[in-house]
């Protein structure tokens, strides 16, 4: 119950001081909820921020991960696949010398073995001291491919009358920082063709088309 009567000086006074405090309060009450907003946006901001970050890091991460493990298990595939054979040697008959570089030549297609193995294993010393002597040596076929060739291999063992081994590559040159080298792969092994690797820019089975197996009704 008032005691002061209405619109007196003193109730005017109570109620602007009762309305100021109200609009303080309020403002205060804004301010603090605006704070809340700024911070609940800043947190989520960043967190947005940070998971982008996390998540653009591990793709380049495992990118380089990736063309780091292909270019490894492409530079061991082909290093397996790559082979190189040189033949050099003398043989020696009786009183000549037959020098093999590169291959034998074949009359009609293949050496005559026993040419060349017919005199080997003959020696002055004991036969308790004298080595065993064996010969082998290698019959290629060469077919042009490209800038490259086709190359099949006959691996021939002493006096046999079919080759033990047949394989059959495809070599092309290639350029190597300031030089020039060639690049060996292997496609077919006793005519069986190999797995086709899944980066390799060679055909296996068109190249398979060009190998010269061994055919003894061709001799």
């Amino acid at each position: 119950m008032s005691y002061l009567a209405p619109g007196t000086p003193e109730n005017v006074a109570l109620a602007q001081h009762v309305n100021g405090r109200l609009r303080a309060e309020a403002r205060i009450s804004n301010a603090r909820a605006f704070l809340f907003r700024a911070i609940g946006l800043g947190v989520f901001v960043g967190l947005a921020g940070a998971g982008l970050g996390a998540a653009f890091y591990g793709y380049a991460t495992m990118n380089e991960v990736g063309n780091a493990s292909d270019k490894l298990a492409r530079a061991l595939t082909q290093a397996l696949e790559t082979t190189t054979l040189k033949t050099s040697g003398e043989v020696k008959l009786t009183d000549t010398t037959l020098k093999i570089e590169g291959g034998v030549p074949a009359a009609k297609g293949r050496p005559d073995v026993s040419s060349l193995t017919g005199n080997q294993g003959k020696t002055e010393a004991p036969a308790s001291a004298a080595a065993a002597v064996r010969t082998s040596f290698t019959v290629f076929k060469t077919v042009p491919y490209l800038d490259g060739s086709i190359v099949t291999g006959w691996n021939f063992k002493g006096d046999e009358q079919k080759p033990e081994k047949q394989y059959c590559y495809v070599t092309r040159p290639q350029s190597f920082g300031d030089g020039a080298t060639s690049n060996q792969t292997t496609v077919a092994i006793d005519g069986e063709l190999l797995p086709q690797p899944a980066r390799s820019e060679i055909n296996f089975t068109v190249i398979a088309r060009s190998c010269v197996w061994f055919d003894p009704s061709k001799l």
